[in-house]
């Protein structure tokens, strides 16, 4: 008998919290982000609140599970549900502390998903200035990609007034987020 998308995805999640192999979990999460890319799994997914298994396994220490739940999380914001749940659960500051990975898809995901979360009301947040510094310094990265969408965040999420006022203070300072490593 085959299993309904629900029961798989119920199968999963209790994998996830009950195996103790690294492994299993990188392979389980990364299944879970994968069908997070699919709308029609979004109303399983918080059912089973894969969203705070993503949002807590952004604090692991290791960096594929942590890749996998940013990219769940990235692939679950663009729904409204899903977004507002992520804002609501204090999501947006695990997420920018992604930026100081040094795995590139990691910094890739984080930034698509503060784009992705940023709203009237999570603005301030999402494109705080060390957000807004760092994002300078990615803009400067020899890494087209991460260059790239550093610069479309600039223009599109940030007011010239908050580009400018990190640009002055990143004159001053030499402590920052280090690039990902390519």
């Amino acid at each position: 008998m085959e299993l309904g998308r629900l029961e798989y995805l119920q199968a999963l999640v209790t994998e996830f919290q009950v195996t103790d192999s690294a492994e299993a979990k990188e392979q389980v999460l990364a299944n879970l982000a994968n069908f997070a890319y699919d709308p029609k799994n979004y109303e399983y997914l918080r059912q089973l609140q894969v969203l705070d298994l993503f949002l807590d396994a952004l604090a692991e220490d290791n960096e594929t599970l942590v890749e996998f739940a940013i990219g769940g999380l990235c692939n679950l914001c663009l729904d409204k549900t899903n977004k507002d749940y992520i804002l609501e659960a204090n999501g947006v500051e695990p997420i920018i502390n992604c930026l100081s990975s040094s795995n590139e898809e990691t910094v890739m995901s984080a930034v698509t998903t503060l784009m992705f979360l940023t709203t009237l009301q999570s603005r301030q947040q999402t494109t705080a200035l060390p957000v807004v510094e760092c994002m300078l310094r990615f803009s400067l990265s020899a890494n087209r990609r991460l260059s790239n969408l550093a610069t479309v965040f600039l223009e599109d999420y940030c007011t010239p007034l908050q580009v400018e006022e990190a640009r002055n203070l990143s004159k001053h300072t030499a402590v920052g987020i280090p690039l990902p490593k390519d």
